[in-house]
Formats: C-alpha cells, sequence, structure tokens
C-alpha cells in the first residue's frame, strides 16, 4: 500500500486528485491510502513521516506549500514531494526542498499518471530490493514490493503481483525461506504474505491488496507479532 497526502485548498481539485489516483488504481492495480488537508498547516501540525508520497499545493491560505515542504523536510528527508502549482516560477523553487516533480494547473490525467508513475518508481527502488525468481519456462526479475502474496499449489507456487499472475515449480519452503529476509510472512500452508501489503485484519483474516486470506490459529500470534513490528518500523 502507498500512503499519499493531498494537501489541496480547492475542493474541486482534491476531487479531481482523488478521482485521478482512484483510475491510475483501476489501471495499475496500485493500492492507495489517501490522506486529505486542506492547508499546510493541517499537514505539518505534528507531522509525522506517515507518507510515501506528499502532493501539495504551492498557493493555500494559511501555509503556502513551499513554506509547509521547509517544515516537512526538518523531519522527514525521505517522503517524496511532488507540488501542485497554476504558476511554473514557484515550481522551480520546489527544488529547494528537494521536490521530485511539480504538475501544472490545470492537471490533465496524462501527465499527473505519468508524473505520478515515476514518483512510484523512485518509490520501490528506494524500499524495494530486487529479487530474481524461477518460474516457468524461466525466470523473473522484480522487486519484493511487486509481490503480494504467494499461494500454494499442487504444481509448486503462484505469485501474486502487480504486474499478475506467475507460476513457479519450486515449493513453498523454499520460496519462504527465499522472501524471509524482505519482510514475508507464512500466514497458513496455503499462503506467505508481504507485510507490506497487508491493510488490515479482519475475522481472523488478512486483508492483503483486497483480498482476504485466512490465518491459521497456530501462526498468529506469531504473524502479528511480526506486522506490529513491520508497522512500528514504518514510523
Amino acid at each position: 500500500m502507498i500512503r499519499i497526502a493531498v494537501v489541496e485548498d480547492e475542493k474541486s481539485y482534491i476531487d479531481q486528485l482523488k478521482g485521478y489516483l482512484k483510475k491510475y488504481e483501476e489501471e495499475t492495480g496500485e493500492n492507495f491510502r489517501i490522506t486529505v488537508f486542506h492547508d499546510g498547516d493541517g499537514i505539518t501540525e505534528k507531522y509525522r513521516p506517515d507518507f510515501d508520497i506528499i502532493l501539495l499545493d504551492i498557493q493555500m491560505r494559511f501555509v503556502d506549500g513551499l513554506t509547509a515542504a521547509a517544515e516537512i523536510r526538518r523531519v522527514d528527508s525521505e517522503v517524496i514531494i511532488m507540488f501542485i502549482t497554476s504558476m511554473k516560477q514557484y515550481a522551480v523553487r520546489g527544488y529547494e526542498v528537494d521536490a521530485l516533480d511539480y504538475i501544472l494547473k490545470p492537471v490533465s490525467y496524462f501527465a499527473f499518471s505519468q508524473k505520478l508513475k515515476r514518483a512510484i518508481e523512485r518509490l520501490q527502488k528506494r524500499n524495494g530490493t530486487w529479487l530474481t525468481l524461477q518460474i516457468k519456462n524461466g525466470m523473473l526479475r522484480l522487486l519484493d514490493s511487486e509481490i503480494y502474496y504467494a499461494e500454494s499449489d499442487k504444481h509448486g507456487v503462484i505469485y501474486h503481483t502487480r504486474k499478475g499472475l506467475y507460476a513457479s515449480a519450486e515449493p513453498m519452503k523454499i520460496v519462504e525461506e527465499n522472501l524471509k529476509a524482505v519482510k514475508f510472512y507464512r500466514i497458513n500452508n496455503c499462503y506467505l504474505v508481504n507485510l507490506a501489503h497487508v491493510e488490515e485484519i479482519q475475522d481472523k483474516c488478512a486483508i492483503v491488496h483486497g483480498e482476504s486470506l485466512q490465518i491459521s490459529r497456530p501462526r498468529m500470534n506469531g504473524f502479528m507479532k511480526a506486522l506490529v513490528q513491520y508497522w512500528g518500523d514504518l514510523k
């Protein structure tokens, strides 16, 4: 799950950006957790580094985007900041706070999607580990962050990934050993889940990328400890 903050004081643009993010999710299979702030002071007050990407309007009534970004950078050097502005001259100053890019108003979906894709790729390269997986008829190289979970199959495992499904003849035991170092956890005999994509726990199931996967009773305590520790490491 990618955690995105939208900081914008115009409702029409908030609705537009949320709509664009929803469309991007549908097109790519990405999963966003979106938090909206209506001014710069909303996000800077008691700021904690809980976001991966911040979409930040520059011109706002109380605390402008450049001031907010400077305050954010004092406590969070990693978050990806993308400015939204109607004036290019303001956008240039964004590089003073290490902004990745800027999006010009009026915002078109094509321009927005291309810049968002760039931000996500940077995020994946920074946060992910490249893996080479043995799959049927060859090999697959992708980031660990692109794998949602591995499912046991009578002929091996099936990887559920951002790019689709991939079958492997390797047994689950070998796959589990290979992925253990990159924050995967076996929740029952069938499923090995990526902790980064666990959205919530509900009715003794892990919700992973929108799918409900049963957690076995013997593995529940160990899984919950691993998940709480992982979520704690993100703060």
